[in-house]
């Protein structure tokens, strides 16, 4: 197992743990954590007192915007120390200004909740962190050195006493190395817990963006629609038409003769074109769909699916018409998929709502393996799950089964 962090180098062997950098690089986060606060105490108690005695005058504002913005410094700091015990980097949670200069930039850090954040571990870390930084280190570097140094200094006990336990301190050493990388991981993974980005601190550019693919996703449905709704009403009932015209001018010609063989021919190739749109119509909008909801949409999908497909559909009422189509698109995909790649005998499709989510799995019995990255079209189904807050999970472990699953919130 890879060591990313001081925690999991405390699941390795003693002697691979105690020969390794990581007690010496918990040592010296612990060191540096308590300079650190010690150091932000001076200094939060300076500005604040810089505050009160020029708060006779403006300039006193500074003394304690300094103080507030004082956590932007030490989170900063504390995420470039976090590296000796944490090899994953923390980003960055803040954005940068929408303009250059001073006042944009404070006004953009006030406003962040990261910045608050930041200022409430600044504060924890002075209150509370520093001082017990401060006591793990001082036990794990005072209690071997007075160890060590007793024969030279402690006349009270004899030697027969103190030397056995000055050659006892590298024993000491790999014992205090525990407690030292225990602490150092668990400070480590508080500060994370604070320090990391949160969804709140999102930039608005990219909610903005959020929302306007979700806008994007209902136009194009709506576009779909139309289409759907223009292909059925009018290319669709034109070509029956056709054909309906060619079988009665049939029945006019006599049975054998040219004629009649010609307008035969074309009233197949009329049946042919027919059930060619048909068949585009359902993979632009399927009209049962809109008129019979994804109950019946699927088990449509799944009777033209080339292999069999066991249905266990518990849906109740409709659901909302954008989760519809996701969850439509998604089964005929995955289908799709099924036909083109895995080889399988039989599929099952499931859905029901739990929680106010549409639950949807696809399973079948192929040789499993399929991978996102080799254009399966799993990529732009996963993207159109996304589009409405659904997510996706796939097993296809190499000999199958596979199993696809979809969440969708659908509400209550």
């Amino acid at each position: 197992m890879p060591v990313r962090n001081a925690l999991d180098a405390l699941t390795l062997r003693p002697t691979h743990f105690l020969t390794s950098s990581w007690p010496w690089r918990s040592l010296a986060y612990l060191t540096g954590g308590a300079m650190i606060g010690f150091a932000t105490i001076v200094a939060t108690v300076l500005l604040l007192a810089a505050g009160v005695v020029l708060s006779v005058v403006v300039i006193g504002i500074a003394g304690y915007l300094a103080t507030v913005l004082s956590g932007v410094a030490v989170g900063r700091l504390e995420r470039w120390r976090m590296r000796l015990v944490d090899r994953e980097e923390l980003p960055d949670p803040h954005r940068a200004p929408a303009a250059p200069g001073l006042r944009p930039w404070l006004m953009c850090r006030l406003r962040e909740q990261a910045t608050w954040r930041e200022l409430g571990y600044t504060m924890i870390s002075a209150l509370v962190l520093c001082w017990m930084d401060a006591v793990v280190v001082a036990a794990a570097v005072f209690a071997p050195t007075t160890v060590l140094f007793g024969p030279f200094y402690n006349r009270e006990d004899s030697l027969w006493l103190t030397v056995p336990l000055a050659l006892s301190t590298p024993a000491i050493l790999a014992v205090a190395a525990y407690p030292v990388t225990a602490w150092a991981g668990a400070r480590a993974a508080m500060a994370r817990a604070l320090l990391a980005p949160r969804s709140d601190d999102s930039d608005a550019k990219l909610v903005e963006l959020t929302r306007s693919r979700a806008r994007l996703v209902d136009a194009f449905d709506v576009e779909r629609r139309r289409i759907e709704r223009d292909l059925h009403d009018g290319a669709q009932q034109r070509l029956v038409a056709l054909s309906m015209q060619l079988g009665l001018a049939r029945l006019e010609l006599a049975a054998g003769s040219p004629a009649a063989v010609q307008v035969t021919a074309a009233q197949q190739l009329a049946k042919e074109a027919l059930a060619e749109l048909r068949e585009l119509i359902r993979g632009v909008h399927p009209k049962i769909l809109t008129d019979r909801g994804l109950a019946a949409a699927v088990g449509d999908a799944a009777g033209h699916a080339p292999v069999p497909v066991d249905l266990d559909l518990r849906l109740g009422a409709r659901l909302p018409d954008a989760v519809e189509v996701a969850a439509y698109f998604v089964v005929v995909e995955a289908l799709a998929n099924v036909a083109k790649h895995s080889e399988a005998t039989r599929a099952a499709v499931s859905a029901g709502i739990r929680g106010g989510r549409l639950h949807l799995d696809i399973r079948d019995d192929g040789r499993g393996g399929a991978d996102p990255g080799r254009g399966t079209g799993l990529t732009g189904l996963a993207d159109r799950v996304a589009a409405v807050d659904g997510t996706v999970a796939l097993s296809s472990p190499p000999g199958g089964p596979t199993l696809l699953h979809v969440e969708i919130p659908c509400g209550s």
